[in-house]
């Protein structure tokens, strides 16, 4: 178009008649109970210099759906104790949200030591993406990825009873139509519902 308006050029331009390819369709991967529980202990240190800090990691994410640069960018100076909530100033979306904790979440951080390093999860994200990775495997769980955890969070949110409000709030998504595939609604709790009504 650019060309045909200032150059002058005797030119279709092909491009309209380029047919866009579908939007491939969005992780649905949920652990199960029992594919947690292997996921959680795979994650416990095995030898006495192990990192103390993937299990605790896994668990904040469910907590919170932070993801990983997320997580791995909080300094104890984001957090707030008496209200329960945290700061990031730096997420995916460019702009900075206030997260909501839960009471575990309280308590995961609570349980971590406070070193004179400002990271609370002083990790680099190679090294928990390889050492999340190897807690996969060893506890046989396939086509899982660090990030299905922030999936699962929303997922159970939704089933906590949080409105799509809530969830975006906590999740940092701009568009709430992103989060409809979280919610995995069925119609026969649906018709139930109906029934109050």
């Amino acid at each position: 178009n650019h060309a045909r308006r200032e150059w002058g050029l005797n030119m279709t331009n092909p491009i309209p008649l380029v047919k866009k390819p579908p939007t491939p369709p969005g992780r649905n991967r949920i652990l199960n109970s029992e594919e947690l529980e292997r996921l959680f202990q795979a994650c416990l240190p095995r030898v006495k210099n192990g990192n103390i800090f993937i299990l605790p990691i896994v668990k904040f994410a469910l907590e919170t759906a932070m993801r990983r640069s997320e997580i791995l960018g909080l300094t104890w100076k984001c957090i707030n104790f008496d209200r329960r909530i945290a700061f990031l100033a730096d997420t995916k979306n460019g702009s900075a949200r206030t997260v909501p904790l839960s009471l575990k979440a309280i308590e995961i951080l609570k349980s971590l030591p406070q070193s004179s390093n400002e990271k609370i999860f002083p990790i680099s994200p190679p090294n928990l993406s390889n050492r999340f990775d190897g807690a996969r495997k060893a506890a046989e769980i396939h086509d899982f990825h660090f990030h299905d955890l922030r999936h699962e969070a929303i997922s159970r949110f939704f089933e906590l009873g949080l409105s799509m409000p809530e969830v975006s709030l906590i999740s940092g998504h701009k568009d709430v139509r992103m989060l409809f595939r979280y919610t995995h609604l069925k119609a026969s709790d649906t018709a139930k519902k109906l029934l109050d009504t």
